[in-house]
């Protein structure tokens, strides 16, 4: 285990998603009214409402699924995020190209101002780091949003390539994601770790030939030769230690 290349999801996994939404919208609030107007308590409803909507599993399901590349994808969704705000707050809607443009400011404006990290898992990251483990990421953000979490958390030093869906153009939504980034990095299979809180995708992990490590606290969870089990990204190093 100690050759192994770790590979981190992220929200779940380093940072808690329930954290991240009541910033997020006083952080939005925060950039748009000066640029936009409307009043931050409209901004910050607005993109509880839109958020909400956009991301219910099987929108977002479909969403991917009727995407033919990830620029594509991206242009939609940020278009379709700020649109839907403006109409809630009650303002008019810039032409599309000015709101991909803010849309993206904003993101990068607010993500490395979110505090999200669960306890103990950028200590985690750079002790894992420190014992010279090579560190990436797998998640389904990209790539350029990751660089703002982890710059959040003080680790961004501690990782190499941040693979999301637009450096691989695939979505995190089959096994072919993971075959993709391992063939990117020409590793084996064999040699990667994938540290993710989703059950769906240490499967998909496990299935082309990966170790995973599925975060949860579920009790009920088995553990297998190439799949494992911790309760939080903080008991990584002490897994890993026990594994080698």
């Amino acid at each position: 285990m100690a050759g192994l290349t770790l590979f981190f999801d992220d929200g779940g996994v380093m940072n808690d998603n329930l954290l991240r939404g009541p910033q997020w919208q006083r952080l939005v609030a925060e950039f748009f009214v000066p640029l936009l107007g409307g009043t931050a308590e409209a901004w910050r409803e607005a993109n509880r409402v839109i958020v909400n909507r956009i991301l219910h599993p099987e929108a977002f399901q479909a969403r991917m699924r009727e995407a033919t590349e990830y620029a594509g994808f991206d242009r939609r969704y940020q278009f379709d995020w700020l649109r839907g705000m403006c109409e809630l707050v009650g303002i008019a809607t810039p032409p599309e190209d000015v709101c991909v443009q803010l849309a993206h400011r904003a993101t990068a404006f607010v993500i490395p101002r979110v505090r999200a990290a669960f306890p103990g898992a950028a200590d985690a990251i750079r002790l894992l780091y420190n014992q010279g483990y090579t560190l990436h990421t797998a998640s389904g953000e990209p790539s350029f949003e990751l660089a703002g979490h982890l710059a959040g958390m003080g680790v961004r030093d501690c990782f190499d390539c941040l693979y999301g869906p637009d450096l691989i153009d695939t979505f995190k939504i089959s096994p072919t994601y993971y075959e993709r980034i391992f063939a990117d990095l020409n590793i084996s299979p064999s040699d990667a770790l994938i540290i993710d809180d989703s059950p769906d995708a240490v499967q998909w992990a496990t299935q082309v030939g990966a170790h995973a490590v599925l975060i949860s606290n579920n009790p009920s969870f088995a553990e297998t030769e190439t799949l494992f089990h911790c309760k939080s990204a903080a008991e990584l190093p002490a897994l890993l230690q026990r594994l080698s």
